[in-house]
């Protein structure tokens, strides 16, 4: 798994606007329309950063007042959020807003490259909730709108609407609808290729309080519901009201006994055959009993209808000394089946329309919408279970890899602003990598999949970012132990390469091994040249080393044998590791090697290899003749004693870093000797006592501010350079012209400094 700041985000915000949580793609007009706080924006799809057009869409003055009346904060409560965005045709658009407190819909036009608000606006209640905050879902079908939401101020009159030329609504019933949480809506074509003549359906996914369960407080559970597209209600009998509504408890278990894990997302992967289709959902805990605190579970459409179609109904029975329970119906069913759609059977009896159905059949599903069996996931269990921050949204990606299968690859958003990607191979989930998307942590609110692209709002902005970047992957190895559908080891370029989608393409050349992550038919690599680095005794050392994956295990040795994780001399963290007081015994080699297991096999790569050697005395006698020779050169007197000269031989071929060294040596010795001429001076009483310099001390890292380390795991990094000050005291008139400063005759003692910043201590 690859953990970083992703540099391939496209980013969008616009200064004062928040709430980027309402998306629709305009795959026709090359738009992502984003709806925010007060705003709706047209996009560049294929760069956000490009805002092709703005409508504001702001709350009245009138209507501000009347929300502020009602107890509302007036910069929180009483905005207008946009909350539903829906295309009609080819350039009219429909959204709705909560309108501080006050649902509202209008219509959107794009033409001349510009959006444009109708004005004609409606009353958005049932289609949007009067809470911003508040989860509701949508879905437009055939210009008619299917929408889950709160009727009322309070939030607590929840419905389930159709509005059309005939509307439709849920029964005002806890049997119904027990204070529910509305996620998901979409529309299934079971119409298609269907012998008994079915109905399309309506499918809505919420979480609501279990009325079926004896619990000493409210339990919820997660739900699937189901409308016919056809429903039309009843004649005498459900009036006006859905005649189709069933709902049934949607399982995602975990090994161990716990409460039912919430619902929180859902995406549909549609296949071109819809018996295919699947439902990935994400569901979070709601039991502080259990580290796992998020799943993920995939449902088979076909699974869902069998439960509605041909599963056993609940029923309320009273029981002694207790309230109603729920049991299982045994009863004869009324015919036509309860909650059926109108087929073919229905229709050779005579019952052509919903209106036609007999109140028999009416009144047992108006008392029992609630199905016995539960909707179980494909494989009997989650797909994904994750510990720490909650996992929010998702989507999902049907790749084509280099072996021909098609891979499911989930995406999902983190309450810290993270995502996640990942992959099932046979019953297992395979973290591939998590992107940081917003700095500042906000909770991803919606994520939308288009053409290879990933679209992520929050509170704070909106995030574009490819599915995939295979040049991350800089070995064989690295791309193929990524187990990444997206990506293959290209062995004629030599590069980590996206996997072409077209069948016709030439696949041979491609190393890929997703289901065993064997990195064996990669090319044996180029040796690690050894780098050379020279000790300074006392100082602290800085070796580099950054494996490409976490799941990678980092080993260091020095002189072949390893070195401890927790020891005082040594402190190895994710960049690299730290080396405090170095001796003579700390010369020799140091390697850094990453062993990452995969499939039961070990994988062992060379990252770094560090000679590190003692700077010999001889080298720093040389220095310190050659540093002494240039300074009785480089030092005149103002009355012209001595003649500046520098060699310009030496100036030319000596490098910029011998140089440094070299006035690093002189300074000391210089310093040493300005030390012995003021202590003099002070005995012979020739200057004052206050007048002294200095030069600050270095401190260790670990005894360094906190906030002056970026922490990683259990280890710290400095991560500010030091300043070092050095100073020379002179009152003998010298001119120090490398200092950029004159002293003449009979001047007072003057401090000569010059500062440098290190990020190595051993450049001291």
């Amino acid at each position: 798994m690859f953990l970083f700041l992703d540099n391939h985000v496209i980013t969008f915000k616009e200064e004062g606007v928040w709430n980027y949580s309402t998306m629709l793609i305009r795959e026709d007009l090359g738009l992502l329309v984003l709806g925010a706080r007060e705003a709706i924006y047209a996009l560049d799809i294929n760069d956000i950063s490009v805002a092709k057009s703005k409508v504001p869409w702001k709350v009245t003055e009138e209507k501000q007042k009347e929300c502020t009346s009602k107890g509302k904060h007036p910069d929180i409560d009483c905005r207008n959020y946009v909350r539903m965005l829906h295309q009609m045709n080819d350039n009219l658009m429909y959204a709705c807003g909560t309108n501080a407190f006050s649902p509202t819909c209008d219509y959107i036009t794009y033409g001349d490259g510009r959006l444009k608000l109708e004005g004609n606006q409606e009353d958005g209640r049932g289609k949007c909730p009067f809470d911003p905050f508040q989860r509701s879902s949508s879905v437009m079908v055939d210009q008619d709108l299917y929408s889950a939401t709160s009727l009322n101020f309070l939030g607590s009159e929840p419905v389930i609407l159709r509005t059309s030329p005939i509307p439709l609504r849920t029964v005002f019933k806890s049997s119904w609808l027990n204070e529910p949480n509305f996620v998901y809506m979409d529309v299934v074509p079971e119409s298609e290729d269907s012998p008994e003549g079915d109905d399309d359906k309506v499918y809505m996914f919420f979480s609501e309080n279990a009325v079926e369960y004896d619990f000493y407080n409210k339990l919820v559970v997660s739900r699937v519901a189901r409308v016919c597209k056809g429903d039309m209600g009843g004649q005498r009998t459900l009036q006006r009201k859905w005649t189709s509504f069933l709902k049934t408890r949607l399982d995602c278990s975990l090994p161990e006994p716990s409460l039912p894990y919430i619902i929180q997302d859902v995406f549909h992967v549609r296949h071109k055959k819809w018996r295919k289709s699947v439902f990935y959902a994400v569901f979070t805990s709601q039991s502080s009993s259990t580290d796992l605190s998020s799943a993920v579970c995939a449902y088979n459409v076909t699974d869902i209808s069998e439960v509605f179609s041909r599963g056993k109904f609940k029923t309320e029975v009273n029981v002694e000394m207790s309230d109603v329970k729920w049991v299982m119906y045994n009863g004869e069913l009324p015919v036509p089946r309860p909650g059926a759609c109108i087929n073919n059977a229905a229709k050779s009896a005579g019952i052509m329309r919903s209106l036609d159905l007999p109140d028999k059949t009416l009144q047992f599903i108006r008392d029992h919408p609630l199905m016995d069996d539960a909707v179980r996931p494909i494989t009997g269990k989650p797909l994904l279970l994750k510990r720490g921050p909650l996992l929010t949204r998702l989507v999902v990606d049907d790749v084509s890899a280099s072996d021909g299968q098609s891979y499911p690859v989930v995406f999902v958003g983190t309450e810290n602003g993270y995502v996640q990607k990942a992959v099932n191979y046979d019953g297992e989930m395979h973290i591939i990598e998590e992107v940081k998307l917003f700095q500042n942590a906000d909770p991803i609110d919606v994520l939308r999949l288009h053409q290879n692209q990933l679209y992520a709002g929050s509170a704070s902005g909106v995030v574009q970012m490819p599915v995939s970047s295979c040049s991350r992957y800089f070995s064989c190895v690295d791309c193929v132990l990524a187990r990444d559908p997206y990506c293959a080891w290209d062995a004629t370029v030599q590069r980590c390469s996206r996997v072409p989608t077209s069948p016709e393409n030439d696949k041979s050349n491609l190393i890929q091994s997703l289901k065993d992550g064997d990195a064996t038919r990669c090319p044996t690599t180029a040796p690690v040249e050894p780098k050379i680095r020279t000790l300074v005794l006392g100082n602290n050392i800085r070796l580099l080393c950054h494996p490409d994956s976490n799941l990678a295990q980092v080993i260091w040795n020095f002189a072949g044998k390893p070195l401890p994780y927790s020891d005082r001399k040594y402190t190895i963290y994710n960049e690299g590791i730290l080396v405090y007081n170095v001796s003579a015994a700390d010369a020799g080699r140091y390697t850094c090697t990453s062993v990452e297991r995969a499939k039961g096999r070990d994988y062992t790569q060379t990252l770094a290899i560090y000679d590190l050697r003692e700077q010999s005395a001889a080298v720093v006698t040389d220095k310190i003749k050659t540093t002494l020779g240039i300074l009785s050169e480089s030092y005149t007197t103002s009355s012209g004693l001595h003649k500046t000269e520098e060699p310009p031989s030496y100036s030319k071929n000596l490098s910029s870093e011998s140089k440094w060294i070299v006035m690093q040596v002189a300074l000391a010795v210089l310093s040493v000797m300005m030390a012995c001429l003021l202590i003099w001076n002070l005995y012979m009483g020739h200057i004052s006592p206050f007048m002294c310099c200095g030069r600050q001390s270095i401190k260790n890292p670990r005894n360094l501010p906190e906030r002056e380390y970026m922490h990683t795991g259990n280890d710290a990094v400095d991560s500010k350079q030091q300043m070092v000050r050095l100073c020379v005291t002179t009152n003998s008139g010298l001119e120090a012209t490398s200092f950029h400063r004159n002293i003449t005759n009979g001047d007072t003692p003057t401090d000569i400094c010059i500062f440098k910043y290190i990020t190595d201590e051993s450049e001291i």
